[in-house]
């Protein structure tokens, strides 16, 4: 390992027994860089020594907050008995509804937090009741930033730190505070008092902006279609029954009706297809499912944990059947598994019992070829919130590591399909593809350029034969089978492509091109790159990939993993792209350099 630092603000020793370094800082207050090589790779951190605290609001506008809730009721005024001076009084009453409540106060408008701080604190006054308290912040790719804080189970004036995870995107604003409850059979009414917000900010250091690593688990419409076969995948469009003309539900509509034209074999519905787990909710489900898909394309329902919103799962099988099942379909075995209470065990320790069972039983299969896991809640979050995965990291593990265990003695492929993050996002965990799907209808949690946009799955599937098995079982570390990939494919409302109108010979140019999520100014930009499947073509003359395996007449060659198009010989040509059906090209003239 080798370290590039500035020695005037930092010691570091390497302990040789645990493989670590240790970091000393020469001053109270230091701000640097420490690159990191090993071989021919490297990486920078980022070393800050010393916290500042600053305030960020007294609470002095506290009469102009504004209260808000969702299934609850309450209200909001100043109070002179703060923590110094004006604090803002929280009524709230969460005997409303059984499903999850909060109570909300929004400043008059967002406030905006320099630097890059590493934490927030507030003064509450406590009123022991158990109420979770929640520091809304937006980050500077406009995502939504949730702080947890402890419970309310204490009276008096008590100092709560938020912490702020790693990786979020600076600058900051903080949104609104609000209290929640989860617990269905937690009924109370209570009072709160907030004061003094601030912030914990080190010194500043930039960091290199780091590239983005598309796994090849996402992949194109045409990579997809070439499989033996496909499945489909939808989850968290969270519609109500009592609003069944609202936006939401046309996504959801919307929605599977692209499915079924897209005719897959079948459909998963992985978890929070409705908000409040009521019985109204879930019969309304029914009835939509039925309207748009009818008895064309068979379909299974995972619940998510919106399913039950804290409460029983009863009412989903009563209207669903059973909250885990498993079934084969041309040579996979599929685990569908209840994370409705956001974890493994909470769903029943039968299903983690199944779930063993089951594996062993597909691995002696001969007709098996490889299995693929379902849950709503997934064992990674990849967000930097890491606040939608399973709660007990144990339980990860277990999953984790059982999938892994699968994959390498068998040689049989193994997956994970899950949901709840609202985003779209694919990695690998020890040669396993795992697969977030994104929101179907509710608004994304992450940037566009990140995941953050509405849409579903299709996923293609090769029976994987036993000379693949043993081929993969033989050396596991190169990653095989290779038997799944995923069109990720987003709501398309408009889709544009650029290029210049003229390029010489040896020129290279970016080109870009973005899917339009709405109508007007409001409307969403996503880029279309990883994460979002795009399949790229040409006319005659334009080879799609690398430049350097173009043919000897070929005008210009585009390659996607770089998003350049370069310019080879004169002519005239037409790049296209195209997504989840819809088209756009651009025409471009090549000229003698």
């Amino acid at each position: 390992v080798r370290l590039s630092y500035d020695h005037a603000l930092f010691d570091i020793a390497p302990d040789p027994r645990t493989g670590t370094f240790t970091v000393k800082a020469r001053h109270d207050q230091a701000a640097g860089q420490v690159k990191v090589g090993v071989g021919g790779a490297t990486t920078v951190l980022a070393v800050t020594v010393g916290l500042t605290e600053r305030q960020e609001a007294s609470f002095d506008d506290a009469d102009r907050w504004t209260f808000s809730q969702a299934r609850a009721a309450g209200s909001a005024e100043a109070t002179p008995d703060g923590h110094t001076g004006t604090g803002l009084k929280l009524d709230y009453d969460f005997t409303q509804s059984t499903a999850t409540r909060a109570a909300y106060v929004t400043p008059p408008q967002q406030i905006e937090v320099d630097g890059q701080p590493q934490s927030f604190g507030l003064w509450i006054k406590g009123d022991g009741k158990g109420a979770w308290p929640t520091l809304h912040l937006k980050d500077a790719a406009g995502s939504d930033q949730l702080l947890r804080g402890p419970y309310v189970t204490w009276t008096g004036w008590r100092h709560v730190d938020f912490d702020v995870p790693a990786g979020v995107a600076y600058p900051l604003k903080v949104n609104r505070f609000y209290l929640a409850e989860t617990g269905a059979t937690r009924q109370y009414t209570g009072s709160v008092v907030i004061d003094d917000l601030s912030a914990r900010v080190p010194p500043a250091v930039e960091l290199p902006t780091e590239s983005v690593r598309p796994d090849p688990l996402i992949s194109t419409a045409a990579q997809v279609r070439g499989r033996d076969w496909r499945f489909a995948v939808m989850s968290d469009a969270q519609f109500v029954a009592r609003d069944p003309g609202s936006p939401i539900v046309a996504q959801a509509r919307r929605t599977l009706r692209e499915i079924k034209a897209a005719k897959p074999d079948f459909l998963v519905i992985n978890g929070d297809l409705v908000d409040e787990g009521s019985p109204a909710d879930l019969s309304f489900a029914r009835t939509v499912l039925k309207e748009e898909l009818g008895d064309e394309l068979p379909w299974y329902y995972v619940p998510g944990n919106h399913e039950v919103m804290g409460g029983s799962i009863d009412n989903f099988t009563g209207e669903f059947g059973p909250a885990h099942r498993s079934f084969d379909h041309r040579g996979t075995r599929f685990l569908t598994l209840d994370t409705s209470r956001l974890g493994l065990r909470a769903g029943g320790f039968d299903q983690i019992k199944e779930l063993r069972a089951q594996l062993d039983a597909a691995a002696k299969d001969p007709g098996i070829g490889s299995v693929m896991v379902i849950e709503h809640v997934p064992p990674r979050d990849p967000t930097p919130q890491q606040g939608s995965q399973l709660g007990d990291r144990k339980e990860a593990a277990l999953l984790e590591g059982w999938l892994t265990d699968f994959r390498r003695t068998t040689g049989k492929g193994a997956g994970f399909i899950g949901g709840h993050v609202g985003t779209f996002h694919a990695s690998r965990v020890d040669g396993i593809p795992y697969l977030i799907n994104g929101n179907s209808g509710k608004n994304p949690a992450t940037p566009p350029n990140q995941g953050g946009f509405t849409g579903w799955s299709m996923v293609g599937v090769d029976h994987v034969p036993a000379r693949d098995q043993a081929a993969a079982r033989h050396a596991p570390w190169q990653g095989g089978p290779d038997w799944v990939s995923v069109q990720t494919r987003a709501h398309v409302d408009g889709l544009t492509v650029t290029a210049p109108d003229d390029l010489h010979t040896g020129q290279a140019a970016d080109i870009t091109a973005t899917v339009f999520q709405g109508e007007g100014p409001a409307a969403r930009r996503v880029p279309v790159a990883f994460p979002l499947s795009a399949d790229w073509t040409g006319s005659p003359g334009v080879h799609i990939g690398d430049p350097d395996h173009a043919g000897r007449r070929d005008v210009a060659a585009y390659d996607p993993t770089s998003g350049k198009l370069t310019a080879l010989r004169p002519g005239t040509a037409t790049l296209a792209v195209s997504v989840n059906g819809a088209t756009a090209q651009a025409r471009f003239t090549v000229t003698a350099a």
